[in-house]
Parts: structure tokens; sequence; C-alpha cells
């Protein structure tokens, strides 16, 4: 029988910045992913399978005013991650100049959509920014400005243009959910991106907010149900957490039904804001996310970690336990 032996090192991440965690030993480490995933502040994970890879697209985790570029990860087993560095930045986007969060990444025609929020704007009338489109020819870019100006640049229903999502539905329509201040908003994109199709009623954007929404929507669907997520709490404390609603319909109504993924005081805090990625051969079901480790009091101080998600034999969507140990390998095929 071979004992595992726990110990617990200081990574260094990012330069200066120290991260505290629980690894196993090294043998024991080569099965499974661990977390986090890899090292520096990560946050706001966007997970998509593109060809035979995984890929997170995360927010870089530091002050309003550094965040100014997107890395991105990918994988072949979700336990070895590569590093893309700078496959966006405000170079690229010349209205851009602070606050590059949360990107939410889509292919289409060949073609893949890079969508993000930009400069925090609190008042559009004073501030210039939103959620913008950029584009490339493969994952790892490099991305270059679609629109030349934001998609979206101002309040709708109370909602600050930020944390996108963008929803590719059965019926080929796509539909970008997003919003902060405690309010969401839900929209029908046109076939190139380039705006939006109106509703039935002529409105553009409507208002979907569930109980407790914060930020941070998320959309899957499973059985023929519409399972919206969204994260809850306060982005910078421990008690940021994610919950979930299931509806027969894309636009809801979305009545909360709980809480399934928040701290272990054991483990980390503040785990919140993530992405659904859904293996269909294996037909296993993982959400990745970024929590902060235990220690850490810096709001951005945050890192991206990926876990397995069940559900109960009613489709209900089982609380996640957060762990270490991460996930073993799901190689992708190569064919």
């Amino acid at each position: 029988m071979i004992q595992i032996i726990k110990k617990k090192i200081i990574l260094g991440l990012a330069g200066t910045m120290l991260l505290s965690c629980t690894i196993q030993d090294s043998s024991a480490q080569q099965k499974t992913s661990g977390n986090p995933l890899f090292p520096g502040w990560y946050a706001d994970p966007e997970v998509a399978k593109f060809d035979t890879a995984y890929w997170i697209f995360p927010t870089y985790s530091d002050i309003y005013e550094k965040q100014v570029f997107f890395d991105a990860f990918s994988s072949k087993d979700l336990v070895h991650w590569n590093k893309h560095p700078r496959i966006l930045d405000s170079s690229a986007i010349k209205w851009a100049n602070r606050a590059m969060w949360a990107p939410a990444v889509i292919e289409k025609d060949g073609k893949y959509f890079f969508f993000f929020g930009a400069n925090d704007i609190q008042d559009p009338s004073r501030d210039y920014g939103g959620i913008g489109v950029a584009v490339a020819d493969q994952p790892a870019g490099p991305y270059k400005d679609y629109l030349g100006k934001p998609l979206i640049d101002k309040l709708y229903n109370g909602a600050q243009p930020i944390d996108q999502f963008v929803f590719h539905d059965k019926d080929g329509q796509y539909y970008i959910y997003y919003g902060g201040w405690g309010h969401c908003n839900v929209a029908k994109l046109n076939n190139d991106f380039t705006g939006f199709e109106p509703f039935e009623d002529g409105s553009y954007f409507k208002e979907i907010t569930p109980e407790k929404y914060v930020e941070g929507p998320f959309m899957f669907i499973r059985g023929g149900k519409y399972y919206f997520m969204w994260s809850e709490g306060g982005w910078g404390g421990p008690d940021y957490s994610v919950a979930y609603a299931i509806a027969d319909s894309p636009m809801g109504p979305f009545k909360r039904i709980g809480k399934i993924l928040q701290q272990d005081p054991k483990i980390a805090t503040g785990a919140g804001h993530h992405s659904i990625l859904h293996e269909e051969k294996s037909d296993k079901w993982f959400i990745i996310y970024h929590r902060r480790p235990l220690g850490e009091t810096h709001a951005n101080h945050r890192a991206t970690c990926i876990d397995e998600m069940h559900f109960d034999a009613k489709g209900n969507i089982l609380p996640v336990k957060i762990t270490f140990s991460g996930v073993k390998p799901l190689p992708l095929s190569s064919n």
C-alpha cells in the first residue's frame, strides 16, 4: 500500500505574489490536475472545447489599471496546461484602457469571437466602455477589435455592461447574457455579431434577473432544460458563491433553486464566477471557477480551479465539493 503524504508549501506566483496551498507528492500530483490549475492570479474563467484541446480564458486578476490584457491556457487532458500569453491586449482595442474582464469565447463560421468587458463604466454620460468583441482565426489569437467600438455601451434595465456570456441555443440562435449591479439582461445577437435582433415585442434587452443575482451569468442545456447560473455575494469577500435555476426556455422565468458552489473554510474562500464544461463522450460535467486561497485577503488574489459537478436523479445540481486535488485526466481524441 502506497501512503500519500500531503505537504504544505508556498508557491511563487507572478513574480512577487505568493500562494499557499496543499498538494500531494509528485507521483500523486501527476494523477490529478491539482487546484489551482496553473500559477498566477486569474479569475472569471471561461472554459471551451475547440477541436482537440480544452481552453480556459480568464481575467488577469490585478488592480483595474493593470487589467489591460488577457492570457489563455490550453490542455489536452485537463491536467497539463499550456499558457498562451497576451492573446488580446489594449493595444488592439483602442477604446479600452483598464478593467478588461471576463472573456466569453465562441467559434462561429471558422472564426473565434472574444467578448469582453472593459473600462468598468459607472456613468455612460461620462465614461466610455462596456462590452466589446474581438476576433481571431484561432483560439490563441492574436485577436483584433471586431467593431472598433463597444457592442454594448449603455445601461439597460440597470445592468452594468460586464460579465457577458454567449449562448448558442439548439435552434441556432445566439443569445448574450450579461450584467452587473444586481441586474441581468438577455439579448439576441444578430448573425454576424455586429448588433442585435429585436424580440417579438420590438425590445432588444430584456431583464431576467433571478433572486439574489449579482453578476457572472452562465447558461447550458441538459435533458432539454435550460440551466441558468450566476454569482452572488461580494466578489471581494469570502461569501462569493454560485447559484442556479432551471427553466423550459432561454428566457426563463428563472426561479432560484439554491447555491451549489461556495467556500470551504478548510480549503478556500470566495468560490464563484464560473463556467461549465460538458465532455459528451464520458458524460462528465466540470465547473471551472475562481477562489481565494486561505490566508489571502487581497480582493484580487484569486486563482482558477476545477472540480467535477454532479446531478441527482431529478436533474438538480448537487453541491460541489471544492478540492485541492482537482480532477483526473480526461484526454481529448486527436482524431
